[in-house]
């Protein structure tokens, strides 16, 4: 299983992981309850639209370098990560951020589901799996990462965020996130590791449902 570098020191106290772990635990068991039946009208919804299958799994680096499965509702039709490459020269993001602003790859349904950032639900089981944080640093496609490890530039930021679990939602995504480059991120995710606090899990969990009411999920 292929490993990024590990090795900073984190501003985590000690206690702050397993209450971190607990209260993401504690959301996610009573939210998932309540909006169960909304999950599975998006399931459905996504069958009617695009056929199977409905969620949409990528391989992710997460905590200690490791790999884990990454869910989200299918937003794309079937087959699309295969035409990628062919979309390369119409990405408008930089760095390891792949974006373009009308994707022709994204379904009727999926825009909705990007707009209200609905696509993302699935990675409640990616928090309880263990895999991510409701908040902390937005886990990157394995792919997009490949050499860049041997970068001295990037070294230290792989150090940092690959020893925390990534989140659902942070820094990124309430700062500005479909308009922000990898070097913006990358300081972002920076902040976040060495001056995390419940507080401001708290804060960026406030600022994302309000960033979401707005209709400003979409990336």
């Amino acid at each position: 299983m292929q490993r990024f570098p590990v090795g900073a020191a984190l501003s985590y106290p000690s206690i702050g992981e397993p209450f971190k772990r607990a209260m993401d635990l504690v959301v996610v068991g009573a939210g998932g309850i309540l909006i169960s039946p909304l999950l599975l009208a998006i399931a459905a919804g996504v069958a009617l639209e695009g056929g199977w299958p409905v969620i949409y799994a990528s391989r992710r680096i997460g905590l200690g370098g490791r790999a884990f499965l990454f869910y989200k509702f299918r937003s794309m039709r079937a087959g699309a990560e295969k035409e990628r490459a062919h979309l390369a020269d119409q990405n408008e993001a930089d760095g390891v951020l792949f974006k373009i602003k009308d994707d022709p790859r994204v379904t009727r349904l999926g825009r909705i589901l990007r707009r209200w950032s609905l696509d993302e639900l699935p990675q409640l089981w990616n928090v309880v799996r263990g895999d991510m944080n409701l908040v902390g640093p937005r886990p990157l496609p394995a792919e997009d990462l490949e050499g860049l490890e041997n970068d001295p530039e990037m070294d230290y930021w792989f150090d940092l965020r690959h020893q925390v679990r990534p989140g659902i939602t942070g820094l990124w995504q309430v700062r500005g996130r479909a308009n922000l480059g990898t070097k913006e991120m990358v300081k972002l995710d920076l902040f976040y590791v060495q001056h995390w606090s419940i507080w401001l899990d708290l804060k960026t969990l406030a600022l994302t449902l309000l960033a979401v009411l707005r209709g400003r999920g979409a990336s």
